[in-house]
């Protein structure tokens, strides 16, 4: 791919939309940690110069592409919950079949789910206090439409919607770096069985979690 110098707004908009496209894609094949500027400005055509025309860092590539996946991935959650969520079963029963739809939606989401991970620990360190504001104003009101969402199928929540929102992110960020274990890993389990005691899929790590947290949250009768 090769570009000529993006002289309209319309060219410049072409030219970003084609980097967050190229990244997207290089996060189909390798981690978070793997994605680099120099590999993404050869793979779209552009001097890495010109890619930081208009991504200040490669950090900056990745949280955009974060929010893009974040607000895909709540599109489909919705059309789940519907789905999936009795209206007229006790909360506990709801709060279970959210848990439960919750936690294999975002088990799906490799992608969304590293980039969590890596969120704090990489993808927040080399940005400006600018991109650090609009990532955050975006991320609230993501936040928030999740939030709104849960509360649509468990009111019972209440405020604790949101808490309960960004706990479920952060958790499947962090439990996402230990699915699959590397391969010595795998070999010690395969070698003393014991040790792998608590080696869960995502998925049932992400139901477990979130089952007691909603069940916890729920008002007594």
């Amino acid at each position: 791919m090769s570009f000529q110098r993006a002289r309209s707004e319309e060219q410049r908009e072409i030219r970003r939309r084609a980097i967050l496209d190229t990244a997207a894609s290089m996060l189909d094949e390798m981690p978070v940690a793997e994605v680099t500027l120099n590999e993404l400005s050869r793979r779209v055509g552009l001097a890495k110069s010109n890619v930081l025309r208009y991504f200040e860092s490669r950090e900056a590539v990745l949280l955009e592409l974060q929010d893009v996946f974040l607000g895909r991935w709540l599109a489909e959650l919705a059309d789940e919950l519907a789905a999936g969520v009795e209206a007229q079963a006790a909360p506990e029963v709801r709060a279970g079949q959210l848990a439960e739809i919750l936690s294999r939606s975002l088990a799906e989401q490799v992608v969304l789910c590293d980039l969590f991970g890596a969120q704090g620990g990489v993808l927040e360190r080399n940005i400006s206090v600018e991109v650090v504001k609009q990532h955050k104003r975006s991320s609230l009101a993501r936040l928030a439409a999740m939030a709104d969402l849960v509360r649509r199928h468990l009111p019972e929540l209440g405020d604790g919607a949101q808490l309960f929102c960004l706990m479920s992110l952060l958790s499947a960020g962090a439990m996402s770096a230990y699915v699959p274990p590397p391969p010595s890993v795998l070999a010690a389990y395969a070698d003393e069985p014991a040790l792998g005691v608590y080696n869960m899929e995502l998925r049932d790590a992400l139901r477990y979690s979130f089952t007691a947290a909603l069940v916890g949250v729920l008002p007594r009768a």
